[in-house]
Parts: structure tokens; sequence; C-alpha cells
């Protein structure tokens, strides 16, 4: 008899423990995308590439030739993939395919975790860690750069035709390229109404460098339309002569006028990606966010453009009650914990008002004195719990929680750069990355469990 694959293994192996994940899962929107009469050539099972996909993220394998060479040399990818070789080609249009299903793995895995009562509310911790886009810092234009580069393609383009046909083909584009605390606030508030609908429409990243090249065109004349029309809406409040709560604004403001031209820049590489801030200086990423409890299993995971974590809060909070809800939880959170860059008091009102309590601190770890004019009202408040046993114990322990999550995703299993491009494709890197670090600490759970 031919030696048998399932015998290569010991019993408690994790590639064992992910096909039974697997067959536990609702994989309907996989199989929805194919054809059920019969025609065309036969596709490897959506179930099979689900389990390869989860493994390779467990053991920061990402790439598809990677996994595709592993499925030739490795036993444990063999017996996932039944001894078949997806090539590189079909694993990677198979991520971007169904990329909205893989993205919802890690709620079909947070659910299982809960069924494992792993899932505890008591104690939440909410962080940010920034992760390099597949882009260069190199890559990022203005917006005369962009047209500049545009209109030196169309020459080069039209240099070779006319070499080749000897005339002219018409296809050349044409060379016209289409202060005050308050107004930036507004302003602000616009750039973000604009990072959120971006988000929903999850636009994928063009391939090709001239498609690119045109959408961050688009895109910094979308975002120079917005900024011009926020402006406007600012003039027409201050006409008013009235503040929204009735009071009478005191003067009128600086007088400004938009720039003609779009005055912002982009990355012709990966669009989405922005300047994010590290410890160790700027890079051209995201900035990657999640929820973690006690038990370290990552309740919600979101990534964003922003480099500061300011404004986050409540988001994620948000994020985290629908997981929770999805996997079948209906506790409430108790308390949520997070450094000082997500202090927002709106924001941190609005979950206490939900039942929450919040542990936020005004003040940076690195800073030797308060922020001048953070003083008295909740920053105070806020001082004192923080200075109490009880608030002090609750408040350390977010860098248990939560930072070994990220060293884990980082270093261990080699997540410190997005493998994709765009902010849709990276949000599915992310949550696969911690559906699968979550799928390690219950394997992990059970095996302690079954050996006791």
């Amino acid at each position: 008899m031919p030696p048998s694959l399932t015998e290569w293994l010991p019993e408690d192996h994790f590639a064992w423990f992910v096909l039974a994940a697997v067959k536990e899962m609702d994989l309907t929107g996989f199989y929805a995308a194919y054809r059920a009469d019969g025609h065309g050539r036969a596709a490897h099972d959506p179930a099979m590439m689900v389990a390869l996909l989860l493994y390779a993220y467990a053991r920061g394998g990402r790439s598809s030739r990677a996994i595709e060479r592993s499925c030739v040399e490795d036993i444990a990818y063999r017996l996932i993939a039944a001894n078949q070789v997806p090539d590189h080609c079909t694993i990677a249009r198979f991520r971007q395919r169904h990329e909205a299903a893989l993205a919802g793995l890690f709620s079909d895995v947070l659910m299982l975790c809960a069924d494992a009562g792993l899932v505890g509310v008591a104690v939440l911790a909410v962080d940010g860690t920034k992760v390099h886009a597949n882009a260069s810092r190199d890559a990022t234009r203005d917006y005369d750069q962009i047209a500049a580069e545009i209109l030196a393609e169309a020459d080069a383009v039209d240099q070779a035709e006319d070499e080749q046909f000897g005339a002219a083909r018409g296809d050349e584009l044409p060379a016209h390229l289409s202060t005050h605390q308050g107004r930036r606030g507004w302003l602000r508030d616009a750039k973000r109404a604009l990072d959120e609908q971006r988000g929903r429409e999850a636009r994928p990243i063009p391939a090709s460098r001239p498609e690119r090249l045109q959408e961050g065109k688009r895109r910094l004349e979308e975002q120079h339309a917005t900024e011009c029309r926020a402006n406007a809406d600012y003039e027409a409040y201050r006409a008013r002569g009235v503040m929204k709560d009735g009071r009478r604004f005191g003067r009128p403001p600086n007088p400004f006028q938009p720039p003609e031209r779009p005055p912002g820049k982009i990355n012709v590489s990966d669009p989405d990606a922005q300047l994010v801030k590290t410890m160790r200086g700027w890079i051209q990423g995201y900035n990657a966010q999640a929820v973690v409890n006690e038990q370290q299993i990552v309740i919600a995971a979101e990534v964003t453009v922003d480099s500061p974590d300011f404004g986050h809060l409540e988001p994620m909070v948000g994020a985290a009650q629908t997981e929770l809800a999805k996997a079948g939880v209906s506790e409430r959170p108790e308390v949520i914990v997070a450094d000082a860059g997500y202090w927002h008091q709106p924001q941190m009102e609005n979950i206490v008002n939900r039942g929450i309590r919040v542990l936020v601190p005004p003040d940076s770890s690195r800073r030797k004195s308060p922020r001048p004019g953070w003083d008295g009202g909740a920053y105070a408040f806020m001082r004192r719990v923080l200075a109490t046993e009880a608030g002090g114990a609750l408040y350390a322990q977010r860098q248990w929680m939560i930072e070994p999550v990220f060293g884990d995703a980082k270093f261990n299993r080699r997540m410190d750069r997005f493998l994709r491009r765009g902010r849709a494709a990276c949000r599915t890197e992310w949550r696969l990355i911690n559906a699968t670090g979550n799928l390690l600490k219950l394997h992990r759970h059970q095996t302690a469990t079954t050996a006791a």
C-alpha cells in the first residue's frame, strides 16, 4: 500500500486543528462565487484553499509563491492541500476574488474562541501599530509631478507609435489638467469624511502604473474639491453671524482663499497608504488597530489611514461590540483601556454613556508635566482615577494584553509589511493575521486542556 499522509503528522498537530476549524466555518460566501451547473474547468475546493491560507498565515508564510512551494516540500501543507499543488497565480487570484469573504473569517474564528470560553470582556485594550505598505516613500508625488509624468508617458507612447506607424494617432493628453482653528476643524472633518467614504467604496488599486497615476490624480482632485466645498460651507456658516449654540462670533475669520490646484501629495504605488509616524520615524503605511481581551484574543481588527490614534477609540469599541454580537457574546464590555493617544473627550463620554468605564491617561508616559491647558475637569478626574490602586492596576494590564499580540504578529510571523495594496486588501490581510493568531491561541488552549 502507498504511504498515507495522515500518518505523517501527530494527532495534535496544528494542521489537523485548522482542517477541523474550517469544517465549523460558514463558507457560503466562497462557494457562491462558483457555478453549480458543472460548466467550466473544475476549481480547487474553496474549503481547501481557505484552510491553506489560514495555515500559511498562522506560520508567517503569506507569499503565494512560498505557499505553492510549501505544497510540494512541507508535509503539513501537502496534507491540507490533499497532495494538490495550486500554483501561485491561483492562490493570488483566490485572495483577490474572495477579499470580503476572507476578511469575514475573522468573525468565524472569534465565534470558535467564544465557544471555547476565551472571549471574556471584563477588560478590553485598544491600541494601534504602524505597518509598512507595499509602497516606498519615494513613490509619493504632488499634483504637478503626477500631471507631468502622465504627459511624459503619453509623449513616449506617441513617439513609439510615430516610429511604428509613421504618423501621430492623437492619443496625447491635453496640457491643461484639470487658518483659522474653526476653519481647520471643518477642513479636517471633511477630509475624515472623505477617507471614510473611500474606505466604504474599497476601490481596488490598479495593477498598471499609468492607471495608478490617473487614480492618484483623480484622488488629489477629489480631495481638493472636498476641501473647497468645506471652506465654502464654513464661510456660509460664519456669514450667519452666530454659532451653533446661539452665541455671536467675536471677530470675522482671517481671509482665506483655497489654492487653485490640489496642494497635497499621494503615493502612486498605493494611493491609500499614508505617511504614518513610528517610534523610529515616518514610514509609508497604515495604522493597524486592534481590540484585545485579557486572554489576548483579538476582538476587533481594522485598518485606518490616519497616523495618530486620536479619534479611533469609539469606532474600535463599536467594532468590538459588533464582532462580539456576531460571535454570540451578549455580555457588555466593562472597562476599556487605551494609551494617551486615544484621549478624545466626546468619544470617551459616549462610551461611558453606554455603561462602559474608560481608562485613558491624558498625559503620555514621555511627558514630565501635563499639557498646557489640560487641567481640571475630566483631565484631573482621570488622573485621580489612575492614581488609585484599582485604577492603576486596571490600566497596567494594557501593555501585557495587547503589546505581545503585535509582537507575535510582526516579528514571530513576519507581519511587518502588507503584501497587497489598497486599504481594503490590507484590512483583509490584517484581519487574517489576527484570525490566525486567535486560532493559534485556541489550539494551544485546547491542547493544554486535553493534556490536563
